[in-house]
């Protein structure tokens, strides 16, 4: 801890911090070229363990409790909302594969954020406090991955006709 702060003063900051972390992060990246979300790329790509999807409904049920996370893609100007599949034309599905690795980045970088905290917190709330980011993001991290995946399977089925 290099900042010690009140315990009053701690909770505000770090509430705050999550604020403007879950805020500008998504932001920012919404302002990002789409070139840079590659679904096709290093971290992105559909890796041989996720066995098309099956991992993902085995291990997390994932189908049970995906529909029910926060959807916050559409809240900014050049967002993309990914609660729905809207359209299945090849245009839309491939803007939405595009935006789940968009999505999967900010949760990644909003969780690697939460190392910031052990800046002004004793090592026991930096860790609180990385368990949050993990808590929070691992859920929406899968759920893009997942998705990918269905919409990649759904992409190549349409190529077919």
């Amino acid at each position: 801890m290099l900042v010690e702060l009140t315990p009053l003063a701690l909770v505000l900051v770090n509430v705050a911090a999550w604020l403007v972390l879950h805020m500008t992060i998504p932001w920012a990246w919404t302002r990002a070229p789409a070139e840079d979300f590659d679904p096709g790329s290093r971290l992105f790509r559909k890796r041989a363990w996720e066995k098309d999807g099956k991992f993902y409904e085995t291990v997390f049920s994932i189908r049970n409790w995906k529909d029910r996370l926060p959807d916050c893609g559409g809240i900014f100007a050049g967002g993309f909302s990914k609660a729905d599949l809207s359209s299945t034309s090849r245009e839309y599905l491939n803007r939405f594969l595009l935006e789940t690795c968009r999505g999967e980045a900010v949760h990644w970088m909003v969780m690697a954020s939460s190392l910031l905290f052990f800046i002004w917190n004793p090592w026991w709330a930096g860790i609180v406090m990385v368990l949050y980011a993990v808590s929070v993001n691992l859920p929406c991290i899968l759920a893009q991955r997942y998705n990918r995946i269905r919409l990649m399977r759904l992409l190549r089925v349409s190529r077919k006709r």
